[in-house]
């Protein structure tokens, strides 16, 4: 992801920003933690603390805005549509404040909900 301004050109990686998207997602209330899915088999996996980035994509479009993509499981009995607008709002704040570039989209994909 690059920024650019008067002074030069910022480069920031996608896994720093999918890091801080990541963080941002696991501590709202209701999600159980990111999530990563097999594609040979289709097997949903809990990813632990330091891969929390593997269930982010974050990708810049045409102007410059960030595209970003969530994989998450969330507390069985938890308001699904509430804790991701929740998620939303925080992901877009902290990103924008820690980068500097803007968020677009947030897209959030329910792929398990965990019981216990």
């Amino acid at each position: 992801m690059t920024i650019q301004n008067d002074k030069g050109t910022i480069d920031i990686a996608p896994e720093a920003i999918s890091s801080i998207a990541g963080c941002a997602a696991t501590n709202c209330f209701g999600v159980k933690g990111m999530t990563v899915r097999n594609m040979a088999d289709g097997i949903v996996k809990l990813l632990k603390k330091e891969s929390m980035s593997r269930g982010v994509k974050a990708t810049q479009n045409e102007a410059g805005e960030l595209e970003i993509e969530l994989h998450i499981a969330v507390e069985h009995g938890v308001n699904i549509t509430a804790a991701c607008q929740a998620i939303i709002n925080q992901v877009r704040y902290h990103v924008e404040r820690m980068t500097g570039i803007k968020v677009n989209n947030v897209e959030i994909f329910v792929d398990s909900i965990s019981v216990g």
